[in-house]
């Protein structure tokens, strides 16, 4: 399967993160549906296909103390780790692809920034909702951010799954409830335009 570990092994070996269309120096919009949610600073907090997203390093800035990073790179991992520094020893780090992912513990927010659209067959997409229900706290959150009907069909050669806000709604229905959601415009470092779909949800009672 082309989005195995060795693609994504390849990716960060090669390429800086100016070379890549996801990075984000500032992930303004998590943060946001974060400081929303209005969870203790020791909530437990996954960043799902976290990489070497800068969120960790805003997340630590601002207190928290639980902070899990999964990605299925060794390699984004070790950047990101390399660039906290000391710091990385406070973060609990997976490597992982979150299809295979087994957690050991529940969790009272789960963040993920496009990795969820890479989920392109029924089984992938049903063992994801699966997973994620099955271990978000009771009236935990999660903030996902997918390709919108208005982005790319595409990202890192890899075909991707776009979503409406009413599709990812009907989608996690049976287990979350919508608190909101906010299409955002992501200026890569090519200085092309690509459309995200961001919604927040809480675990339904």
């Amino acid at each position: 399967m082309k989005r195995s570990k060795d693609h994504w092994e390849e990716i960060y070996r090669t390429k800086k993160s100016d070379e890549v269309s996801w990075t984000q120096e500032i992930p303004k919009t998590s943060l946001e549906f974060l400081h929303n949610f209005d969870v203790s600073k020791h909530s437990p907090i996954i960043d799902v296909g976290g990489g070497e997203s800068r969120l960790v390093d805003f997340l630590l800035d601002e207190g928290f103390t639980d902070v899990t990073v999964l990605d299925i790179s060794e390699n984004a991992l070790h950047r990101a780790q390399k660039r906290l520094g000391a710091r990385a020893s406070k973060v609990t780090w997976i490597v992982s692809d979150i299809i295979d992912f087994v957690p050991s513990r529940r969790y009272h927010v789960w963040h993920d920034r496009a990795t969820f659209h890479f989920l392109t067959t029924e089984s992938q997409i049903s063992k994801y909702v699966s997973l994620a229900s099955s271990h978000i706290d009771q009236k935990g959150f999660m903030a996902i951010g997918t390709f919108s009907t208005e982005g790319p069909t595409k990202c890192s050669g890899l075909a991707i799954q776009q979503y409406s806000e009413l599709t990812l709604q009907r989608l996690l229905a049976s287990h979350f409830e919508k608190i909101r959601c906010v299409t955002e415009d992501h200026e890569t470092p090519f200085l092309t335009i690509q459309n995200f779909l961001f919604c927040s949800f809480q675990k339904a009672a």
